[in-house]
């Protein structure tokens, strides 16, 4: 005789087979689309659905998860259980008139350990002195790398680090992993991209100079040209220690690169080598999912001062991109009550950082470091 199920019974499998169903719609389900990345007043809640950001709260849901997005690509930013000890070490000193000029290395994380340059200013050194400070990174230099930074690369549009220590500052210049003599092995010491290595530097040159006896720890500023000029973006997304950030020739948006051409999309080429960011390449053929642009991430700096340098004439960076971006990020900080925190110039230059430029910046660190 067949036997037949009861109606309890019945019910009971159609509402398995619904969860079942159910589940595995979700499973198959897109990821969310990506928020605009031009549109930063707009925020997605805990069940995914897009709001206008009218509150400092609900712009932090959207920060959260520009941040989730950078690390998405760039991987994880280090946790506190890699501040081991900085264990600074000296290894060679120069007197430079009004400054010292010494050659340091200090233990980012286990296993690792960073070239730099300190800038001292004498006067830092008298009794109950404090100096205020600037992390100064360097430009895209693959025979001296940081030694352009202080003066020793016969390029005196980038000594930032030399005419800040000038002026009073103390200076670091770290030197960029796989640039140069720094070629530490990025992918076993657990970083997935050049960027996040190069970003924890800074992050534990920050806490070199904040141990320092000499240094204000107010807060920080950054400066940086081109490679410099977007690692300085990225490192004060993470850190809100740096008060002041200028970037120059450092950026435009992701799907203006280049005018978006594929053939700076590609293994070991523009943004994808590994000292940036490999995992790129998967957006290859599709920037518009990139998790993350310039626009959002200037966004996270407010309403810190963000000064930047597009010069008319840069042929890596197009200015008209970076007024995009500028205009994108004005709303933020006009959100949270700083709405002339954020500037943008446009010298008439090529991919250079020229003196009116640097004036400018270093005006901002006199007038609003402490």
């Amino acid at each position: 005789m067949l036997h037949r199920p009861g109606r309890r019974a019945f019910l009971a499998a159609a509402a398995a087979s619904s969860v079942l169903r159910a589940a595995l719609a979700q499973a198959h389900q897109a990821p969310p689309r990506r928020l605009d990345r031009l549109k930063l007043l707009q925020y997605r809640d805990a069940q995914g659905a897009v709001h206008p950001v009218t509150t400092t709260a609900q712009w932090r849901h959207r920060r959260d998860e520009i941040l989730r997005g950078m690390q998405q690509v760039m991987g994880p930013f280090p946790g506190d259980d890699r501040r081991v000890p900085l264990a600074m070490a000296v290894t060679a000193e120069v007197d430079c008139g009004s400054y010292l000029r010494r050659t340091i290395t200090y233990t980012a994380e286990p296993g690792g350990r960073t070239p730099a340059y300190l800038l001292v200013p004498k006067r830092a050194l008298a009794p109950g002195a404090r100096a205020r400070a600037v992390l100064c990174l360097h430009p895209t230099e693959h025979t001296i790398g940081y030694d352009v930074a202080v003066g020793l690369g016969g390029k005196p549009n980038r000594a930032y680090a030399a005419e800040l220590a000038e002026r009073g500052f103390v200076t670091l210049a770290p030197s960029y992993p796989l640039l140069a003599a720094y070629q530490p092995d990025v992918i076993g010491l657990g970083y997935a991209s050049g960027t996040m290595k190069a970003i924890w530097d800074n992050v534990r040159g920050l806490d070199l100079l904040a141990s320092l006896p000499f240094v204000s720890p107010a807060g920080f500023g950054a400066i940086g040209h081109s490679l410099g000029g977007h690692n300085a973006v990225y490192t004060a997304a993470f850190d809100d220690r740096l008060r002041v950030i200028v970037s120059s020739c450092g950026l435009d948006l992701y799907t203006d690169y280049y005018g978006g051409d594929p053939k700076v999309w590609q293994p070991e080429k523009g943004w994808c080598q590994l000292r940036y960011m490999p995992r790129l390449l998967d957006y290859a053929g599709r920037l518009d999912d990139i998790p993350f642009d310039f626009a959002e991430m200037v966004g996270t700096l407010a309403p810190r001062r963000c000064f930047i340098s597009a010069p008319l004439r840069d042929a890596n960076f197009r200015w008209q991109s970076v007024d995009r971006i500028v205009a994108a990020a004005r709303p933020v900080y006009g959100l949270l009550g700083a709405p002339d925190a954020l500037t943008v110039e446009h010298p008439d230059s090529d991919h250079d950082f020229p003196n009116a430029m640097r004036q400018q910046a270093y005006a901002l660190f006199d007038r609003y470091l402490s």
